[in-house]
């Protein structure tokens, strides 16, 4: 039989996440197809949003300043969330000592059913 204990506790992490205002994340920015584009909120390329690419230069501008004046209700790290604990949002699984992670091939659906999904 395997020791798996009955409560676990999360641990307890220590240093404190910043908001973005104050310390900007590494964020990985993904190629967008041609309609779509980044538009930045922060200096030096930082607090990065995504816009379509069909705006003129007047609307994007407005569009940014909006979205500049109003940076607080976007969240780019958990800090950002006000009122929530980032050990609500952050979870461990827990696996037996020797057991690999799996994932199983996609099911296939009757013909039928394919239609309703």
């Amino acid at each position: 039989m395997h020791n798996i204990p009955d409560k676990l506790e999360l641990p307890k992490n220590h240093t404190k996440m910043l908001p973005s205002s104050i310390s900007s994340p590494k964020l990985e920015l993904k190629p967008f197809p041609d309609n779509l584009k980044y538009a930045y909120l922060g200096d030096n390329e930082t607090l990065p949003v995504i816009i379509s690419s069909a705006l003129t230069l007047d609307q994007e501008e407005k569009l940014v300043k909006v979205l500049r004046d109003h940076s607080k209700a976007i969240g780019w790290t958990l800090a950002d969330l006000k009122g929530l604990s980032p050990t609500l949002c952050s979870h461990k699984i827990t696996l037996e000592r020797d057991a690999k992670p799996k994932r199983d091939p996609q099911r296939r659906l009757n013909p039928p059913m394919m239609k309703v999904v």
